[in-house]
C-alpha cells in the first residue's frame, strides 16, 4: 500500500515540527547549561567538602566533643552556660542557643545584638557539666571559606539569590536535556556509545549517558538547593506575619525590662510538646523570634521528623506559655529539603553515594563545556573555508 500525496504532505509537516521542537528544546539546554556551568562547577567543587564537614572536623580535630563520662545522666542549666558566654563577650547579645544532635553538648551563638545575621563567637558547653569545651572559629579557616562560597559567594543575600537562579536554570537545563536525549537517542539503544566514530561524538554520547543516569539526582540536588536559597526570604515572611498571630492577647505588651530564665522557657516548652526535644531557641529580638518572648523550637525524636519544627513561644519575663503552632509549609519545605541537598539523613554510605554523583555531576558539566567549545571551534572552521575563494 502506497501513501497519498496527502500523507507525504504529512509526513513532512510531522518532521518539520518534531525538527522545530527538538530545535527549540535543543537552544533552552544549550544556553541554561552555558549560563550556569561555571557557578555549578563551584557549587559541586565546594559540595564535596560540605558534605563531609563532620567527617572533616574530626580528622583535622577542629571539631571537639564532650568527653565520656560513664554513668552521668544529669543535664545542667542552660542559664549558667549563657552566663557563661556572656561573661566572656560582655557587650555582645545571645542570639540563640541549639542543642546538638549527635553529643550531649549545647551551643550558644552570640551576635553585635540579638539580631544580628553573623555571629561574633559560638561556645559549645558540655550539657552536662556546663563546661565551655570549644570556642568555634567563627568566619576563618577553610570549611568556613568553602561554605560561604557554596551559600552565597561571600555577598549574603544577593549572592545566595544568584546561586537560586543559577539553580533554577539547572533544572531548565537538566529537563530540556532529558527531551534532547530523549529525541536524540530514538531509534538507538538505551545508554549507547558509539566507540567507532570520532573522540568529539563518544564524548557526547558519554556526556549524555552520564546526565540521563544521574538525571534525578542532579534534579533534586538542583531543585532543593534553589530552594534552600529561599530560607531567608521565608523567614522574614514568617517573622511578618505567623508571629504576630502566634502572639494573639500578648500584642502590644509592654516590653520586657529584664529577660527571665531561658532553662524555665525550655521547661515549658518541653511540657507542651511532649514527645519532643529542643532544636534551638531564638532569644527576644532576634530574627526567629519577637522582643519580649523566648522561641523554642521543637524536633521529634525519629529520622524522619528530627527534620520537622514546632515553635514553642514562650513569654520572655514569665516563662508562661503563649503559643504552640507548626511551622507554615514554605519554611518546613525547606527543613524537609536540606538534608535531600546535602544527603545527610541516611549516615556515610549515603555520604558516599552523594560524592559519586557530585563527581559525576562534575565531568557532565566540564564534557558539556568541552563540546560546546569544540562545536564552537568546528563552525568556526567550516565557515572560513566555506569563505575561501
Amino acid at each position: 500500500m502506497t501513501a497519498s500525496p496527502d500523507s507525504h504532505a504529512v509526513n513532512r509537516a510531522g518532521t518539520a515540527m518534531a525538527t522545530r521542537h527538538f530545535a527549540r528544546w535543543y537552544r533552552i539546554h544549550r544556553w541554561t547549561s552555558l549560563i550556569c556551568t561555571l557557578s555549578l562547577l563551584l557549587l559541586c567543587v565546594t559540595g564535596m567538602p560540605l558534605i563531609l564537614k563532620d567527617e572533616i572536623g574530626d580528622w583535622t580535630g577542629t571539631t571537639v566533643e564532650p568527653p565520656d563520662l560513664p554513668g552521668v545522666t544529669s543535664r545542667a542549666s542552660i542559664d549558667g552556660m549563657i552566663a557563661d558566654a556572656q561573661a566572656r563577650r560582655p557587650h555582645d547579645a545571645v542570639r540563640f542557643v541549639s542543642q546538638s544532635d549527635d553529643s550531649p553538648a549545647w551551643y550558644v551563638s552570640l551576635g553585635k545584638t540579638a539580631d544580628a545575621m553573623e555571629a561574633t563567637a559560638v561556645y559549645k558547653y558540655d550539657a552536662r557539666t556546663g563546661e565551655m569545651i570549644h570556642d568555634i572559629p567563627q568566619n576563618s579557616g577553610f570549611m568556613s571559606i568553602v561554605r560561604r562560597l557554596h551559600v552565597d559567594l561571600f555577598t549574603g543575600l544577593p549572592g545566595t539569590l544568584f546561586i537560586g537562579l543559577m539553580g533554577l536554570l539547572f533544572v531548565a537545563s537538566m529537563v530540556s536535556g532529558i527531551v534532547v536525549y530523549g529525541v536524540f537517542m530514538r531509534g538507538l539503544p538505551f545508554g549507547t556509545v558509539r566507540k567507532a566514530r570520532a573522540a568529539r561524538v563518544k564524548w557526547l554520547d558519554l556526556h549524555n549517558l552520564l546526565g540521563i543516569a544521574a538525571a534525578s539526582w542532579l534534579l533534586v540536588v538542583g531543585v532543593t538547593g534553589a530552594i534552600n536559597t529561599l530560607a531567608l526570604p521565608m523567614l522574614s515572611h514568617w517573622q511578618s506575619t505567623e508571629l504576630p498571630a502566634m502572639m494573639g492577647q500578648f500584642r502590644g505588651a509592654p516590653p520586657l525590662t529584664a529577660l527571665g530564665s531561658a532553662q524555665q522557657a525550655i521547661d515549658t516548652a518541653r511540657g507542651a510538646a511532649p514527645g519532643m526535644d529542643v532544636s534551638f531557641v531564638g532569644f527576644p529580638a532576634s530574627r526567629f523570634s519577637t522582643t519580649r518572648h523566648y522561641m523554642v523550637f521543637m524536633r521529634g525524636d525519629s529520622p524522619l521528623t528530627s527534620r520537622l519544627l514546632e515553635p514553642v513561644m514562650v513569654d520572655a519575663g514569665s516563662g508562661r506559655l503563649v503559643a504552640a503552632r507548626p511551622l507554615p509549609w514554605y519554611l518546613t519545605t525547606i527543613l524537609v529539603s536540606q538534608p535531600l541537598h546535602f544527603g545527610d539523613y541516611g549516615g556515610m554510605p549515603m555520604k558516599i553515594l552523594w560524592l559519586i554523583f557530585d563527581l559525576v555531576a562534575i565531568v557532565v558539566l566540564v564534557s558539556g563545556l568541552a563540546l560546546w567549545w569544540a562545536r564552537r571551534d568546528a563552525v568556526r572552521t567550516r565557515r572560513q573555508k566555506l569563505a575561501r575563494p
